[in-house]
């Protein structure tokens, strides 16, 4: 009889044996191809994550302990293990989020899928609990792919050192394929000892003495206590650098053998202070399609054959195949342009470039701000950076982009990749926030293309920019045909469509060029002339903007991110600033969380369809919404000195 249909909490695994525990792990497995095969999703670390996950839920107490999960995308099975068994709807309005999230269970903790922050989050909430009396409890915080390469995360490790009297236990789910552990009896003797519990007594008569016997008996008593030394080399390729660091260290310990994780786990649990527990995990453990897989062993997956692995629907060409082809194309013109990532070379189009250029390119891991600031280095050095980045994870390096590379007026072109919403993965992952963020840098350049041309040719004029930063911003998904402009003007910004009277000037912001021929065509079939452009350049916003607002009697402006602040805003603060009070309606993103869905759902809750902007459209130019149309004939221009305009 299954096994898994019977657990509707952690609690219940509390009965089983280590044989049923295993037999569980088996049956996991199936549940998770089965399932994301159908619906997408972050399959291979969480089949690497199996035994690992049930051993953490058999050995401590969720959610009275805390589990923390770095990244958010390695916790399936802890939903499975928490009473959520329904993966049908996985990443699907109204289903199972992709990530912890609250609204779900009590059991999730931390929402941000966004790697390095949960050392951070466990050292505080464990604080918050031997503050309140509650010591007593477990903060367990799970690291894993690659986010110990954040900076963040070092931080934290050097405050938990300081303060280490904690019930604080951090597991790494380590499955870097290029690392063989050796585990023999003197390693799981001397991981009992440094957990033992009199060995804060041991520690700490053993300083005294060897520090009476000189530096020869102090480099015996670090390397009989260990601490972090084994495992953060391995991060770090530095034995010496952290290896003071006050945080026994447990392992390696196979992720896979239950019986040594459960020992392992109980041993941390036991110590009352910091233990790093460092657990060898496969990932896509279990599924030899996904351990075939060179790229990324299925990290992430959209529709396949659960059989074979292969994809159900290729689709078609994607928005970064066409950056991806465009950046070799640059890199082949000129020997100074190179390409920088954070963790991101595939999945930001960069392997390309990487097989064609392969002493260009720099993946400094998940750390965005040094990149950023190593960018305005290598922009100081003669060379011109070109750094990828999904449109999320730019927030993490604004310092950075404002004060070492547009202070210093460096000349780097970012590319955000899967900017605007991108639907299943949910508030923390839709990149609704860069064009106000970044819009308000000085002397920034930022393109939205809205199409694969103008993304290519965006690129060329960006990369020929060396005295400030640019920004390409594109979204996720397929590229769609390419959409010729009628007219170019002197700005470069390119006219779309012309309508018999100059009523409503649209400006469409990237790939909503095609939503606002669609609302012209609408707003025409009620008599009402619509002039439809796409800037090209959203910032700084052009002279022609301002021309052709001043003889339009209402302006639209479509973009794919939050209202507030956004390039509407901009748009009319332009036209202010300039004496023009032609009205203008800004329509984006609610400055929300919104939650995963559809990309079409979400657009359509925020109003950003065809039908609902002309509806509203020739409510304004009739006079019943606000802001309401200027009266046809009526000039835009303020008659007022430009001092009092601003």
């Amino acid at each position: 009889m299954p096994i898994l249909p019977s657990i509707s909490g952690p609690r219940d695994l509390d009965g089983l044996s280590t044989e049923q525990l295993e037999e569980l792990a088996t049956e996991i497995r199936a549940f998770l191809v089965e399932n994301v095969s159908r619906t997408g999703g972050h399959l291979g670390p969480n089949l690497g994550v199996v035994e690992l996950t049930i051993a953490l839920h058999r050995v401590f107490s969720s959610p009275e302990d805390p589990f923390i999960f770095d990244t958010g995308h390695q916790s399936y099975v802890h939903k499975l293990l928490t009473g959520r068994q329904d993966f049908s709807g996985l990443r699907v309005r109204g289903g199972l989020a992709g990530y912890p999230q609250r609204a779900e269970s009590p059991h999730d903790v931390v929402e941000s899928s966004h790697a390095s922050s949960s050392l951070s989050w466990a050292d505080g909430v464990s604080r918050a609990l031997t503050a309140t009396g509650r010591a007593d409890r477990h903060v367990v915080a799970v690291v894993g792919d690659g986010a110990l390469t954040g900076g963040m995360t070092w931080e934290a490790l050097n405050n938990i050192s300081d303060d280490n009297d904690r019930n604080l236990v951090i597991v790494v789910n380590d499955n870097g394929r290029s690392y063989a552990p050796t585990i023999g009896g003197m390693s799981r003797y001397l991981n009992r000892v440094r957990t033992a519990a009199a060995y804060k007594d041991l520690h700490n008569r053993s300083d005294r003495l060897f520090r009476a016997f000189g530096p020869v008996g102090r480099a015996v008593f670090r390397g009989v206590r260990g601490g972090t030394h084994g495992f953060l080399s391995r991060f770090t390729n530095n034995e010496a650098l952290y290896s003071n660091l006050d945080i026994k260290y447990l392992g390696p310990v196979d992720g896979h053998d239950l019986p040594a994780l459960l020992e392992t786990l109980e041993l941390a649990k036991s110590y009352g202070a910091p233990v790093i527990v460092h657990a060898i995990t496969e990932k896509g453990r279990g599924y030899q399609p996904a351990r075939d897989d060179d790229a990324d062993q299925f990290h992430a997956v959209g529709r396949i054959d659960p059989t074979t692995g292969e994809t159900l629907s290729s689709g078609g060409r994607g928005w970064t195949d066409v950056f991806s082809e465009a950046l070799v194309s640059v890199g082949e013109q000129r020997e100074d342009v190179i390409a920088m990532t954070a963790a991101m070379l595939r999945p930001t189009g960069l392997a390309p470039f990487a097989e064609r250029f392969p002493d260009r390119v720099y993946d400094v891991g998940i750390a965005e701000q040094h990149a950023v600031a190593s960018a305005a280095g290598l922009a100081f050095g003669g060379l011109h950076p070109v750094v990828a980045l999904y449109a999320t994870f730019m927030g993490r390096a604004f310092d950075q982009v404002l004060m070492d590379v547009a202070l210093h007026r460096a000349g780097v072109t970012f590319v955000l990749d899967r900017a605007g919403v991108t639907g299943p993965d949910g508030p923390s992952h839709h990149g609704m926030w860069d064009l106000a963020m970044l819009q308000i840098v000085p002397h920034i350049r930022i393109a939205a293309p809205r199409d694969g041309a103008r993304l290519t040719e965006a690129l060329d004029e960006a990369v020929a920019v060396s005295d400030a930063p640019t920004v390409i911003r594109f979204p996720k998904g397929e590229v769609a045909a390419d959409l010729p402009a009628i007219e170019r003007l002197e700005d470069g910004v390119d006219v779309l469509a012309r309508g018999e009277s100059e009523d409503v000037l649209i400006v469409a912001i990237g790939p909503f060029a095609e939503l606002a021929l669609d609302v012209a065509d609408r707003l025409r079939a009620q008599g009402i002339g619509a002039t439809v452009i796409d800037p090209r350049w959203a910032i700084p916003v052009q002279p022609s903007i301002v021309e052709l607002a001043r003889h339009h009697r209402l302006v639209i402006t479509l973009e794919d991110g939050i209202r507030v602040g956004g390039i509407g805003t901009r748009v009319r603060q332009v036209l202010r600033e300039a004496g023009i009070d032609t009205a203008v309606d800004e329509l984006g993103l609610p400055d929300e969380f919104i939650d995963h869905a559809s990309r079409d759902q979400i657009l359509a809750d925020a109003g950003l369809t065809a039908p609902k902007i002309a509806q509203d459209i020739v409510s304004q130019v009739l006079g019943t919404r606000i802001p309401k149309a200027r009266d046809a004939g009526e000039t835009g221009t303020i008659d007022l000195p430009l001092h009092e305009r601003r």
